[in-house]
């Protein structure tokens, strides 16, 4: 751990938890609202808008968690009115006290940032009475000294979404890649569709347990209705195929910065079939590595 000197010349200990400090800046609608969902996804605890002042006690808070926060990321811009000169100065002081800050400056051209601001019928943060571009040339100002500073400067212009975040994965990602989190969740059809699947899949095409008496009472969740349903013909084959499926779907999501994935799986109550396929299933993608949750929306309902 870096050590620092004190007003004495003597040195003092570093930070006792070594943290990974990221600053996000850069100049508005260049892309620092998915920077920080992108540092967000790769482990970082992300703080947007905090005034330069504060930042240093921030990452002092995040330094005493005992390794519960490791990685830290402050958005800052031009809503703080006193910003460029107090954030060089804090930066400085960071990095005297060993935390080693990286800053991320985004911008873009002109052009590119009047289209974007022009799209969501916002005005700019410096724009006041005047004209659009000179709100961006004010900011452009007052960033340039930081912009010198900075450890990577990304220009946005001719960047999508998805390549900014491949950019900052890069960047600040390290070894790990963001995994795919999925979450399956079993439905009854007749309660209606979830509104947050981003896959559905439909099990009707088993023989339904509700019409056998003694497996009736119970759900999916039991042994007994469990093994029934996987051993219906096309059970196994419909779980083989899809979780095919679901790699491919996956690795593409993935591709395309998308880390979170829900799948549901529709029987006609939600009770039976749906349940088992539902757990079987997640099985599987826990197998393939994948961060899974279950839940059962309609189980019980009835």
């Amino acid at each position: 751990m870096a050590d620092f000197p004190t007003p004495d010349g003597e040195a003092a200990a570093g930070p006792s938890v070594g943290l990974e400090v990221v600053v996000v800046s850069g100049l508005s609608g260049a892309g620092r609202s998915t920077a920080a969902k992108c540092l967000e996804d790769l482990g970082y605890y992300v703080v947007d808008n905090l005034p330069p002042e504060l930042i240093a006690a921030m990452v002092d808070l995040g330094s005493r968690t005992s390794g519960g926060v490791t990685r830290i990321a402050v958005v800052v811009d031009v809503r703080s009115r006193a910003f460029s000169a107090d954030l060089r100065t804090v930066i400085g002081e960071l990095d005297q006290r060993g935390y080693r800050p990286r800053v991320l400056f985004l911008e873009a051209s002109d052009e590119v940032l009047v289209r974007r601001f022009e799209g969501v019928r916002r005005a700019h943060p410096l724009q006041g009475g005047r004209r659009l571009v000179d709100g961006i040339a004010a900011e452009r100002e007052l960033l340039r000294d930081l912009q010198g500073v900075a450890d990577l400067v990304v220009d946005t212009s001719h960047l999508s979404v998805h390549d900014l975040r491949r950019e900052i994965e890069r960047e600040f990602g390290g070894e790990a890649t963001p995994e795919l989190r999925a979450t399956v969740l079993s439905f009854g059809f007749k309660y209606g569709l979830p509104l947050d699947a981003d896959l559905v899949a439909d099990v009707r095409f088993l023989p339904n347990p509700h019409w056998i008496p003694e497996l009736r009472p119970h759900t999916g969740l039991d042994r007994d209705v469990h093994d029934y349903v996987l051993s219906q013909a096309g059970a196994g084959e419909f779980l083989d195929v899809y979780t095919k499926l679901l790699r491919l779907v996956g690795a593409g999501y993935q591709r395309e910065g998308k880390r979170y994935l829900t799948l549901a799986i529709g029987c006609t109550g939600g009770k039976h079939r749906s349940v088992a396929m539902a757990e079987e299933l997640a099985k599987r993608l826990v197998g393939d590595g994948v961060q899974t949750t279950v839940a059962h929306r309609d189980m019980g309902r009835e």
